[in-house]
């Protein structure tokens, strides 16, 4: 028999991992000449991720196991016995690759990796969009930014967090503006400007934009201040702040000491809390629940902090895919029912491919995950995540008490959102608020939102429409329509810059304030013609936003790298949708009437004699194109000479030669 493993077998897992992995690791395809079941026969003891592919070379299916072989024979042994499910799996499955690893661990993390790179449809996937955000301070710089991002880079800079709830990220980063005068802004800060833009006129910037408003070392001091700050070294931010506010005052420079003196005072308001939490803390501990019924599954993830629950994550799955691990060869039940019930729905490898996609690349993870129920590798998958965090930390499966207790609450919650999601029960106001605000990475709950659309039909009689959504509904009495004025031709950017720098210019004009989302029909051209528009204005950290129409993505600005891609069945993605698709439906009814005003004004200035002051004296008198076309010569004559009414009327009526 020819040997399983060849060692000059390449295959295209065996090229992405190699640079990842210790060269002992080799993905393994079994002989062309052999089938799919000599294979799993032949198939080493040792650890391992196998991947099961179909006809088209695709991978249908990835696991991981301790002795291969072993968990690899189940598959057959459960499709010998009728398992529907893992039959599927075995009918579509024509090869199988192996990749052979040291230990569990590496099993484990080379699973994770290769199952968010492939995607194989009998896995089960995460397919929940909602990061949690980060605090970014873009240390490599010259003059160093802070902003709020969801993705982490290896790119010189230093993040911090996740923050719970997401808007706490923001609220962090306004602090730094106010105490620490560090900016968020788009501005390039590789050379000098003109000007300042207006957050250095409110004290929230330093404003290395122009030379001579700040100093290389009076900025790194602030940008050093921030880190402290981030970095919850407060009492060494608090010694360095007395002493440089008191040498400030010794040198007489007291806007320069009163500056710090606000400093810290932030800081020591910040050590009051800290103490308080302090005194009432627990460890951190993640916290899940679940509902499964008719083939769809809710999961809710609890978040708590310092003892208390900060915040909520929900995940869902309309249909699981058709694979359940089965179970070891050895540890089978012998009741038929239980095996029956377990082959319905098999929550232990649910949740061991949750946990291992949510925190095997997380840089945080709580001390303590607890599940409602228990799974074949949750002491390897503790053991892995503690050596990458570098503290102990435990998966486990409460049984009584209070944290027994939390598991409960999170299950009765998952409950109610599998309600919600699949009953079709239509959310409060509050509720789709929350989410929004939550998904677009809003500092508060928005209460307008206002959307822009451009329509036209190749460049003639453009127009733009703007729509508003308030309070929980569109606010009819507040749309506005715009004509382009300055844009010819075709240019859907220009006329929405325009669009954009006319309605905020007035608002800043009347001081009246911004909506809390500026919504965008487009993509990212759209977007950063909007952001430009706004920063022109004065208005660098408005929320700003854009849906693409075919592909139904949200690109946030500052976020652009990280479009949202919601679920389809999302209650934000709706009323996203709605909020545009009714700016779509207010910009083409307006274009729709400056192109008939059009018709109707160019129809009758083809008439000779008629000029512009006779179209308008018959536009007025009788009311409409239609109406002149239907009056009589004596009508027409009311209003213009007999001459031109008996010309006007041939025009109409006259018959038409044929072509």
């Amino acid at each position: 028999m020819q040997s399983c493993c060849r060692a000059t077998a390449a295959s295209s897992v065996n090229r992405e991992r190699r640079s990842r992995y210790p060269s002992s690791e080799r993905l393994l395809p079994g002989p062309s000449s052999m089938d799919l079941y000599e294979k799993i026969r032949t198939l080493p003891t040792q650890p391992g991720v196998y991947l099961y592919k179909n006809a088209d070379g695709e991978v249908i299916y990835v696991g991981k196991a301790n002795n291969l072989r072993s968990r690899v024979r189940s598959y057959l042994l459960e499709a010998s016995q009728a398992n529907a499910k893992t039959g599927s799996l075995m009918r579509e499955a024509v090869d199988l690759d192996y990749i052979l690893v040291a230990n569990e661990h590496e099993a484990l993390a080379l699973e994770n990796n290769l199952i968010k790179q492939r995607k194989p449809r009998f896995n089960i996937l995460l397919r929940d969009d909602k990061t949690y955000p980060y605090v970014k301070l873009t240390l490599a710089d010259r003059f160093p930014k802070v902003f709020v991002t969801r993705r982490l880079r290896k790119d010189g800079a230093a993040y911090y967090g996740p923050y719970f709830p997401g808007n706490l990220a923001y609220r962090v980063v306004e602090l730094i503006h106010r105490s620490f005068l560090i900016p968020s802004c788009k501005v390039d800060l590789s050379r000098y400007h003109p000007r300042a833009c207006l957050q250095f006129y409110i004290h929230r910037c330093l404003g290395p934009c122009v030379d001579g408003l700040t100093t290389p070392e009076i900025y790194k001091d602030a940008v050093r201040d921030a880190q402290m700050f981030l970095e919850g070294r407060h009492s060494e931010l608090e010694k360095s702040l007395t002493t440089r506010m008191m040498a400030a005052a010794e040198k007489e420079q007291f806007e320069a000491a009163a500056r710090l003196r606000d400093q810290l005072s932030t800081v020591h308001q910040l050590q009051e809390k800290q103490r308080i939490a302090t005194a009432e803390q627990s460890d951190d501990a993640d916290v899940f629940g679940y509902h499964y019924e008719d083939g769809s599954l809710a999961v809710n993830l609890f978040h708590i902090r310092s003892g208390k629950i900060v915040d909520r994550r929900e995940f869902f799955w309309e249909e699981l895919p058709e694979i359940l691990e089965p179970a070891d060869v050895h540890q089978e039940s012998t009741d038929a029912a239980a095996t029956r019930e377990a082959s319905a729905f098999n929550a232990g490898h649910m949740f061991s491919a949750l946990l291992k996609q949510l925190y095997i690349d997380q840089q945080y993870v709580p001390r303590s995950i607890l599940v409602p129920t228990d799974f074949d590798d949750r002491e390897t998958l503790a053991d892995l995540l503690s050596e990458r965090i570098g503290r102990r930390v435990e998966v486990s499966v409460p049984q009584r008490g209070e944290k027994r207790s939390l598991v409960d609450l999170a299950g009765q919650n998952a409950k109610q959102s599998y309600t919600q999601r699949f009953r079709v029960l239509e959310p409060s106001r509050k509720a789709i608020q929350e989410a929004l605000a939550d998904a677009l990475m809003l500092p508060d709950l928005p209460k307008r939102i206002e959307c822009f659309d451009i329509s036209h039909i190749q460049g003639a009689e453009t127009v733009a429409s703007m729509v508003v959504w308030e309070d929980g509904k569109m606010n009819k009495s507040a749309y506005r329509k715009f004509k382009v004025k300055t844009v010819l031709g075709v240019d859907d950017f220009a006329s929405m810059r325009e669009v954009i720098d006319r309605r905020y210019r007035r608002l800043k004009e009347e001081d009246k304030p911004m909506p809390s989302l500026v919504l965008v029909d487009g993509g990212l051209g759209q977007l950063h013609v909007a952001a430009e528009a706004l920063e022109s204005l004065g208005f660098t950290s408005q929320p700003l936003a854009s849906i693409a129409k075919r592909e139904e993505v949200i690109y946030l600005h500052g976020s652009e790298e990280e479009p949202i891609v919601m679920d389809r069945r999302s209650p934000v993605l709706h009323l996203v949708q709605l909020i545009r698709d009714e700016s779509h439906r207010f910009a083409i009814g307006y274009h729709r009437q400056r192109r008939a005003m059009r018709d109707r004004d160019s129809e009758l200035l083809n008439i000779p004699g008629v000029g512009a002051q006779t179209r308008q004296r018959l536009l007025t008198h009788f009311g409409s194109l239609r109406d002149v076309q239907q009056a009589t010569t004596e009508s027409l004559a009311a209003v213009v000479s007999r001459k031109t009414a008996e010309t006007i009327w041939q025009y109409f009526h006259q018959e038409q030669p044929a072509n």
